[in-house]
């Protein structure tokens, strides 16, 4: 294998190769491989994010890091049907991550849950058929991201337009990537296999009525940062195949972030102010070495809680991030055990294990 395509791999896959290379020289060689792919990814998003911000707007930062993250993701994940229709239904996706955070600011709370779970809906079914490839997460974090983090007037205007040269550059790379994948399933093919016996549309539903009342119960309430709480409840509900035991990842959220943020402030009072620039940039490179979903919850808290502290300062930041992590987390480990139970007892069947 070349060393380029090393650097392809996911670092549960190469830690895997680390584990049975016979050979320290191998060894090293992995290692190498994994550091460099994890410098040169938050190199990229460095670059990648700051132009974007620097041409549409600081506070259109948001949208420039999920058009990263959208980029990251579609160069090895397709929507499982032909490039064509895969162009325009990332096209309805780009538009959702557009408009939605904005529409709710204004729409009458009454309207936040079924808009929510409309929009959510929509864009995890046009997006993610194989939720084991990472989409559901990428897109959800993108949307519960974008929506605690809305913009109006001449921001959303260059929003837009940062969406636009987002889609360009993905729709780019998803037609050079998997233009020879698919050609023969159509999207319509997929709107007509829908099936809520069958795991993965279980799953959408569950995740897009999960998020719909985790976001709603936020912002009527108005739950500072929502959005941690967005994200922690996305994460437990994300966890594919679909299953009605969402206990170990509730532990391990909690955890994950009470070590994070723990070490995050630990470093942000000891290291002189001069070096908390480079802190979010140390849990990004720290992330590119994780696969124990524990330690990839800690390191994520890095890059938050940088953004967090020069809002509400260390202090509060780090309790705001435990807090609305344990929140998150709790309503979707009961909101998780609920839909199972209700889902049983209105259809009364054993989901099926086929796409």
């Amino acid at each position: 294998m070349k060393f380029y395509d090393t650097l392809q791999l996911d670092p549960s896959i190469i830690k895997q190769k680390i584990t049975v290379s016979e050979t320290k020289r191998e060894k090293l060689y992995y290692w190498n491989a994994m550091f460099l792919r994890s410098v040169l990814i938050v190199t990229f998003a460095i670059v990648f994010i700051s132009l974007l911000s620097g041409i549409f707007g600081a506070d259109n930062t948001p949208m420039a890091v999920a058009v990263f993250c959208i980029l990251l993701g579609i160069r090895f994940v397709n929507f499982e049907y032909c490039v064509g229709d895969s162009l325009i239904t990332l096209a309805v996706a780009m538009l959702i991550l557009l408009l939605a955070p904005s529409m709710v600011v204004v729409i009458p709370p009454i309207l936040l849950i079924p808009f929510h779970f409309i929009s959510f809906f929509v864009l995890l079914f046009i997006t993610t058929q194989r939720p084991e490839m990472g989409n559901g997460g990428l897109y959800s974090f993108a949307y519960i991201y974008l929506t605690g983090n809305p913009v109006m007037g001449e921001s959303l205007i260059r929003r837009g337009l940062l969406a636009l040269a987002g889609y360009l550059i993905c729709g780019a790379i998803l037609f050079l990537k998997h233009r020879n994948y698919h050609k023969s399933i159509r999207f319509h093919h997929v709107v007509q296999k829908f099936d809520v016996s069958k795991l993965v549309h279980l799953w959408q539903l569950r995740m897009a009525l999960g998020v719909s009342l985790v976001l709603t119960m936020g912002q009527v309430f108005h739950i500072e940062r929502f959005m941690w709480m967005g994200f922690a409840c996305a994460s437990l509900l994300s966890a594919y195949p679909y299953s009605s035991c969402t206990t170990t990842r509730f532990w391990q959220r909690i955890v994950g972030a009470i070590a994070g943020s723990c070490a995050f402030f630990v470093l942000y009072v000891t290291l002189p102010a001069s070096f908390h620039p480079l802190m979010g940039p140390l849990g990004g490179l720290c992330l590119g070495f994780c696969v124990d979903y524990r330690y990839k919850t800690a390191m994520n808290c890095f890059g938050a809680l940088m953004l967090g502290a020069g809002i509400y300062g260390i202090q509060e930041a780090v309790m705001l991030r435990i807090a609305d992590t344990i929140l998150g987390v709790t309503f979707g480990l009961i909101f998780a055990l609920l839909f199972h139970k209700l889902a049983m007892l209105k259809y009364s069947f054993t989901p099926k294990t086929n796409p």
